[in-house]
């Protein structure tokens, strides 16, 4: 790749790839180190967005054969679909694990299918296990069950953010603080609609606090299957990578100085 200042002459410029408009080699580190951020904040998304919408979409053909009506209305798949847009936006923002700056990596198809095959299903078990729940225990007719599974369903979509964000322990990892925000204002709002009148106007129903104790126990139950079955996963498979080469990484300090 070709590079060269602004201050050089036309023939070099037009030459170049890259024209630095500092006298400062850093800058290119600096671009480097950006692009794998903002690439992994992509692939980021992207999993979290294929292995959820994969085990709601089992959850939803399930529940269709044992149920005499619409798991969910069609409106409230659209809201349910919005509010997790809206608290996915902070996600470019986000810092990444510095192994993921570290050295560059390239996309994968089957790594990213792969991830969504075993987080997938996590889901979907939660989902079915909240069906057993509320056919079985509280007996929930049609507006509540679709109430709770809504909760139930943001929720988890929502909060598994911030253990699929990491491939670390998410404790460990802080996320964006506009991320936490969003996010905690979404799940807020997904447990405040059902109890005002735009609520009833979705086909909401408000829940008793039985319903929302039961949903908060089977969200933290999720989430920490997800950790598991997270770290299980990187344990097992890693996503395929291009290494800097060990002549050229000895020599980027000196680069970066230059």
């Amino acid at each position: 790749m070709g590079i060269s200042v602004d201050s050089a002459v036309d023939v070099a410029k037009d030459a170049a790839d890259i024209i630095l408009l500092q006298h400062d080699l850093g800058v290119l580190e600096r671009g480097v180190t950006e692009g794998r951020r903002a690439f992994g904040n992509i692939m980021k998304f992207i999993m979290m967005a294929m292995s959820s919408n994969f085990g709601n979409m089992f959850s939803m053909a399930g529940a269709t054969l044992i149920l005499p009506f619409l798991p969910m209305l069609p409106v409230q798949i659209l809201l349910n679909n919005l509010l997790y847009a809206v608290s996915e936006m902070p996600i470019p923002l986000d810092e990444v694990d510095s192994e993921i700056t570290e050295k560059p990596e390239h996309w994968d198809m089957q790594f990213i299918r792969n991830f969504m095959l075993v987080l997938g299903p996590v889901s979907s078990v939660f989902d079915f296990l909240t069906f057993g729940l509320l056919l079985l225990v509280f007996h929930a007719g049609q507006a509540l069950f679709q109430t709770a599974w809504f909760i139930e369903s943001l929720a988890t979509q929502v909060l598994v953010i911030f253990v699929l964000r990491t491939r670390r322990n998410p404790l460990k990892s802080r996320p964006h603080p506009l991320l936490v925000t969003t996010s905690v204002a979404v799940v807020v709002m997904a447990v405040v609609l059902p109890f005002t009148p735009l609520g009833a106007w979705f086909g909401f129903a408000p829940p008793s606090a039985g319903f929302l104790l039961a949903i908060a126990g089977l969200t933290v139950s999720y989430l920490l299957l997800a950790q598991g079955a997270k770290s299980a996963f990187y344990h097992l498979w890693q996503p395929a990578g291009i290494a800097t080469p060990p002549q050229l990484r000895s020599h980027l300090p000196l680069i970066a100085r230059s």
